[in-house]
């Protein structure tokens, strides 16, 4: 069987391993990597993300917001040096209300994260002080603008409905090309000596307490002493290999795409949200027919915020992407991932509700494309980067619908762990070993809202 040689072997090629393995050997020029996967490079669930990107991120405590500015402005120098060859842009992400009960909310809720140390937050009754996006580049405004003048939101969002209340742009927010921005580091990591060996890990040994040995299912042996669990929806099944019980779940999310023929939404427009819970509109016979199927009578119910769509491609295109995640619950990652035939039309529905031009599109549905994969996530929704309890082990996931985003934050943090680089202060907050702590476990009975999308 082959023998083979590593100083470091990641397990997994998902956006978060090449990024460990990027800073391993580009910044901190390590050398003899290995990057296991039996799969192409991101190909799992990597790029069949949305792509998108925030700053805005809630407590308690401000790590997640350090960890996403100093993710993004990583991300933002890598741009710089590839002549943004994954197309950042820095459109942000508006949160829409229509419901003149939620406008409390969605203010403390901005106070919360600008306080955190996501940016100023601007008020606006007027469109004097008001600064427009740019559709293209990842050069702007910071912070968030909450606007609550029916009249400025129409003229820069035309597309909204009238019944708009108020609308948050969060401005250090966007997209770019994951799936491209992923293969520029791994192209500059393998330039810098990254070796791949494609493979389905089967068992981590150790020696003495230690990391000695990664055997494959082909039979392929390993000799490293340092390992990387960065396995996505396979982290607690690799986990199991040094006897750990890793704490997350899966959770099964789809995103559906389909032409905006009748231009619903702008093509410069930012990732819209709708924040608000609402019921859905159906007619009368419709609601009959739900209300007697005993699995589809939750459709009649109040369902929860966060149905939110963005143009897809350049000014020509007419693509858009639309995602509303109703379902949470933790299942077993399975491949390929089950159809939901119904996904589609319930974000659109739910769409319709803050983007009037959706409502053509609920009496004849566009044929959607449908895709998705799983989110990896701790109880509390916070990702693992750092050391595990077994010497030459370490792990990096369970960055739960923003691994694209916090990537490149999460690949240096696990990079400074490894080579005993100085560590930042919101280091402890992203590892395992917070669960040890009394403290922490004190604050995660009392957790609040995670903002997921």
């Amino acid at each position: 069987m082959p023998k083979l040689k590593a100083d470091i072997a990641i397990c997994g090629a998902g956006i978060l391993g090449i990024s460990a393995a990027y800073q391993l050997a580009v910044v901190h020029k390590q050398p003899n990597i290995l990057l296991v996967d039996e799969r192409p490079p991101l190909t799992l669930t990597s790029d069949k993300s949305t792509e998108a990107y925030r700053n805005w991120w809630p407590g308690p405590g401000d790590g997640m917001v350090r960890l996403m500015n100093r993710s993004i402005t990583l991300m933002e120098d890598m741009a710089r040096q590839s002549h943004n060859l994954f197309n950042l842009n820095r459109r942000g992400y508006l949160y829409v209300t229509t419901d003149p009960n939620s406008l409390s909310s969605l203010y403390n809720s901005a106070e919360e994260a600008s306080a955190l140390g996501a940016g100023e937050l601007r008020e606006h009754s007027s469109g004097a002080s008001y600064q427009p996006h740019r559709a293209e580049g990842f050069e702007g405004s910071d912070g968030a603008d909450l606007l609550a003048d029916p009249a400025l939101i129409s003229k820069h969002f035309p597309y909204l409905s009238k019944d708009t209340v108020a609308a948050l742009h969060v401005r250090r927010a966007g997209w770019l090309s994951g799936q491209t921005y992923g293969m520029w580091m791994l192209e500059q990591a393998k330039a810098a000596g990254l070796k791949m060996e494609t493979g389905r890990v089967a068992a981590v040994e150790t020696s003495g307490g230690k990391v000695s040995r990664v055997a494959l299912q082909d039979g392929t042996e390993i000799e490293t002493s340092v390992f990387v669990d960065a396995a996505g929806p396979y982290l607690a099944e690799v986990g199991k290999f040094l006897g750990l019980e890793i704490p997350v779940t899966n959770e099964l999310h789809l995103k559906a795409s389909f032409n905006d023929h009748l231009g619903a939404l702008g093509r410069d427009a930012p990732l819209v949200i709708c924040a608000d819970a609402q019921k859905l509109e159906w007619n009368d016979d419709e609601r009959t027919t739900l209300a007697g199927d005993p699995e589809a009578a939750w459709l009649l119910e109040t369902l929860p915020s966060g149905a939110h769509t963005r143009p897809e491609g350049d000014r020509a295109a007419q693509s858009i992407l639309v995602l509303w995640d109703i379902h949470n619950q933790p299942v077993e990652a399975t491949f390929p991932i089950p159809e939901d035939p119904l996904y589609a039309e319930l974000a659109v529905r739910g769409l319709a509700r803050i983007l009037p031009g959706f409502r053509a599109y609920v009496e004849r549905m566009p044929r959607p494309q449908i895709d998705g994969g799983y989110y990896t996530k701790t109880r509390e929704n916070r990702p693992l980067a750092g050391p595990l309890p077994v010497n030459g082990a370490y792990i990096i996931g369970a960055a739960s619908g923003y691994g694209v985003m916090a990537a490149a934050g999460l690949g240096e943090l696990l990079a400074m762990h490894i080579v005993g680089a100085y560590l930042p202060e919101y280091a402890p907050m992203f590892s395992l070993a917070r669960y040890e702590d009394p403290v922490y476990q004190t604050v995660l009975n009392n957790w609040g809202d995670s903002w997921q999308l």
